[in-house]
């Protein structure tokens, strides 16, 4: 006798901001939400040691505190949120279609709509000084955090447009930024070079890599090596930046859904529609433009709103398609 599988309305992959604002729209429109969480609940947020730019809280909030209670309004609308893993998917491409999850390589869901929120993970250096000091000192977007060293001297690692982007960002707001990059030219476009070497308070080191961060509890210094010479070199920094990129969440939905070619998934229009029916996209999984806190609640919400109207639809179509039945007549 074969096991019964598990049928829901509603299936969050991920949590974080994205995945959690998806919970609570879905979950205010009775669509009772399923979540599971990934490896890390709460997504990037939860190294976060303080948000400051997300509206609502006036004197700011604990990157981890702020993930609770989202996950606990979605709880309060009737989400049920799982603690697990989904390691493959088996989407349908009908409309209308019923889509499968495996949860933690075990057991099988079954999905009338899916919300992905799997997100994206920044790409570090690897090196143990900086993980030790992540919330310490070290972060991986500058717009977040970089309000927390104002007037400070910091340095970031990375040549293309987004480390170019964060550094002269960072260099309205601090003394100094050291900028570190690998090779002897950037790969940013021509206007972002340009910017970056017009903006005075940029000190920009080609053939440079990062030998290890100083301090022990935050970041007090930076030992710099030229990779050509081997010449070593320290600063005095209060804030490491890496912007090197990341790396969208998205393997297990290769072969699946449409990605560009770095692996984010791409939406149709303004919408988070996917290219399978019944099955959309929320926050950093799909946006590698902005990659904000906020942005990413706004797809989430975006993404239940389609994915009601998509039900909906589906309803509509099974009420049409059920013969009538016409009354006996006498």
């Amino acid at each position: 006798m074969s096991e019964t599988i598990e049928r829901v309305k509603c299936l969050i992959i991920g949590s974080g901001p994205a995945g959690y604002t998806a919970a609570i729209y879905a979950a205010r429109a009775d669509m009772k939400p399923v979540m599971y969480t990934g490896l890390e609940p709460g997504g990037q947020l939860t190294t976060t040691t303080e948000v400051d730019n997300f509206p609502g809280y006036p004197e700011g909030i604990d990157g981890p505190k702020m993930m609770m209670d989202l996950q606990q309004q979605a709880e309060r609308f009737g989400t049920e949120v799982r603690i697990g893993m989904i390691t493959e998917v088996d989407f349908s491409k009908e409309v209308g279609g019923i889509h499968k999850a495996k949860v933690d390589n075990k057991t099988w869901i079954e999905a009338e709509s899916v919300i992905i929120s799997t997100g994206a993970t920044a790409k570090y250096l690897g090196l143990p000084s900086e993980q030790r000091l992540r919330g310490g000192g070290v972060s991986a977007c500058a717009v977040c955090d970089g309000f927390f060293y104002k007037g400070q001297d910091v340095a970031i690692v990375g040549g293309g447009d987004t480390a170019a982007e964060e550094a002269t960002y960072l260099a309205n707001i601090c003394n100094k930024v050291t900028m570190l990059v690998r090779k002897d030219y950037m790969k940013a476009s021509k206007a972002m070079q340009h910017r970056v070497e017009n903006t005075k308070n940029i000190d920009l080191k080609y053939n440079t890599e990062v030998d290890e961060i100083l301090g022990e509890q935050v970041v007090e210094g930076l030992r710099m090596v030229n990779n050509q010479t081997g010449e070593k070199e320290e600063i005095k920094i209060t804030g490491f930046f890496v912007a090197i990129g990341h790396k969208p969440n998205t393997d297990i939905f290769k072969n699946w859904i449409d990605m560009d070619d770095t692996g984010y998934i791409v939406t149709q229009g303004k919408s988070t529609k996917t290219n399978i029916p019944g099955v959309f996209a929320s926050g950093d999984v799909q946006d590698k433009i902005y990659r904000q806190a906020v942005t990413a609640a706004g797809t989430g919400c975006m993404a239940a709103l389609d994915a009601e109207r998509y039900l909906a639809e589906i309803e509509n179509e099974d009420d049409i398609q059920k013969p009538q039945t016409r009354p006996e007549t006498v």
